[in-house]
């Protein structure tokens, strides 16, 4: 700019010479000014502006610079420094993941060990679900799917041993209702014990080894009654048979009511024939036991009904012989 205005003010100074140059001698300074020799003051006057203000302006272009280039500098330090921050904070990466790598590498054996007591803390508990998760973990993380797999058979024989344990010992219950032939007592513990242990195969076949149990037994007992019956042993064929009325289906039951009567029928003789020997033979407290056993047994018998008749006499008797003794 101020070489373009010096310019200016250089050409105005010769056109202003030049025009008092050529001017004729006679015309005054006022007619010369008029004519265009105003140039001449005017570029002097503009070429001395710019030689006071030059040094200033100057100064101030080159303080300019100075700050441009000192800006332009602390730029450039800030990119430096910024391009190193980056470059360590890359290196403290590399480095972090360098160390967590060498951290798992050095500590693998320390931690598959600890796996490996924390999956026997959880089996000694009985916890099951936890040791198998702690066994996932051994084979996902650490990548021993063979060893993974060797815990796995072995866990699953230790939880098969307690459980079966568990359930031997639920079925003692179950055995004591079985052998007491209370089988609906047997059944109910069985579904409590299938509750307990649902995904056992024997426990969930319990209720048809309760009613074998009781096939077996109503067998049995039907074979006592029948030897009982062949050879003639009253007492005990009536005691099998009220065994095994709570066995016999109604069918069943029809088809053993005529050799039921006969047993009765000979049952009742043969007190008969007890309590008229006794009553003979004046054995009056034997006659009124024999006596309250056909009452008892036989309430709606004709015997029981003579008998009845009978058992005032009988007591009377009886308490006449006592006093007698006495």
């Amino acid at each position: 700019m101020y070489g373009l205005l010096a310019a200016l003010g250089i050409i105005g100074a010769l056109i202003g010479v030049h025009i008092l140059h050529a001017a004729p001698q006679s015309q005054n300074i006022v007619v010369t000014m008029a004519d265009g020799g105003f140039f001449l003051p005017a570029s002097l006057l503009l070429l001395v502006a710019l030689l006071a203000t030059f040094p200033l302006a100057l100064i101030i272009e080159l303080k300019s610079r100075s700050d441009l280039k000192q800006q332009q500098t602390l730029l450039d330090n800030f990119n430096d420094q910024m391009q190193q921050l980056a470059l360590l904070v890359n290196l403290s990466a590399e480095n972090q993941l360098i160390s967590d790598r060498a951290k798992a590498v050095a500590f693998r054996e320390k931690d598959r060990d600890a796996v490996r007591r924390a999956v026997s803390d959880e089996v000694a508990r009985g916890d099951w679900e936890a040791a198998l998760a702690l066994v996932n973990d051994m084979e996902t993380v650490f990548g021993y799917r063979s060893e993974a797999e060797q815990y796995r058979q072995d866990i699953a024989a230790q939880r098969q041993d307690v459980v079966q344990k568990q359930i031997s010992e639920q079925m003692t219950s179950i055995d004591r209702y079985t052998n007491a032939q209370a089988w609906p007592q047997a059944l109910q513990e069985a579904q409590r014990v299938m509750a307990l242990f649902p995904n056992d195969e024997k426990v969930r076949h319990l209720p048809q080894e309760i009613e074998s149990r009781r096939q077996a037994c109503k067998k049995k007992l039907i074979d006592q009654w029948n030897e009982a019956v062949a050879r003639h042993d009253v007492d005990e064929s009536i005691e099998i048979l009220k065994h095994l009325d709570t066995y016999l289906t109604a069918p069943e039951a029809e088809s053993m009511q005529a050799t039921a009567r006969g047993v009765f029928k000979e049952k009742i003789g043969l007190l008969r024939t007890q309590f008229t020997m006794a009553v003979q033979d004046r054995r009056w407290a034997e006659a009124l036991r024999l006596g309250d056993s056909i009452m008892t047994e036989f309430p709606n018998s004709r015997m029981a009904q003579e008998v009845r008749d009978m058992m005032e006499m009988l007591r009377q008797r009886a308490a006449d012989g006592n006093v007698a003794k006495v």
